[in-house]
């Protein structure tokens, strides 16, 4: 299947790469269909999110745990066993990325994670009770820099 996209242009894609939200992004809770994609110019470090339904709707994606390697969130016994009944039983923990033009002054969604299982090709977005910020930097700072 061919689909249109803002930064990619028109790119081929399968069914079978198709990941389904069975809990979707807040605020787009319409779109459910989506398929990773990559830019080998920069690697495997961002990844982006676009969705099939919408050419415009795309989000990038980073491990969160590449910039905060202690980042290791927990979900409720409820909220993995709800998961795990919509099919995420190994899901890995995505962060939404905001990359302004000032690209030092990029951050990442901590508490509201997106979790990919690769292996059903399901995917939600949740909201951690943890204390994790919305916007954490992607880019942490050094002491001294405002």
């Amino acid at each position: 299947m061919e689909i249109m996209t803002r930064d990619f242009g028109q790119v081929t894609i399968s069914d079978e790469g198709t990941i389904r939200f069975v809990s979707p992004i807040y605020g787009f809770e319409k779109y459910t269909e989506y398929v990773l994609l990559s830019d080998t110019n920069i690697g495997e470090s961002f990844i982006w999110l676009q969705s099939v339904q919408e050419p415009d709707l795309c989000f990038i994606l980073v491990d969160p745990r590449l910039t905060y390697p202690h980042y290791a969130p927990s979900l409720s016994e409820e909220a993995r066993q709800d998961l795990s009944r919509k099919g995420l039983n190994n899901p890995v923990y995505w962060a939404i990325a905001v990359i302004p033009q000032e690209f030092r002054k990029s951050t990442i969604n901590l508490k509201s994670p997106v979790l990919i299982d690769p292996d059903s090709k399901k995917a939600a977005q949740v909201i951690l009770d943890e204390d994790y910020p919305i916007r954490a930097p992607l880019i942490p700072q050094e002491k001294g820099e405002g």
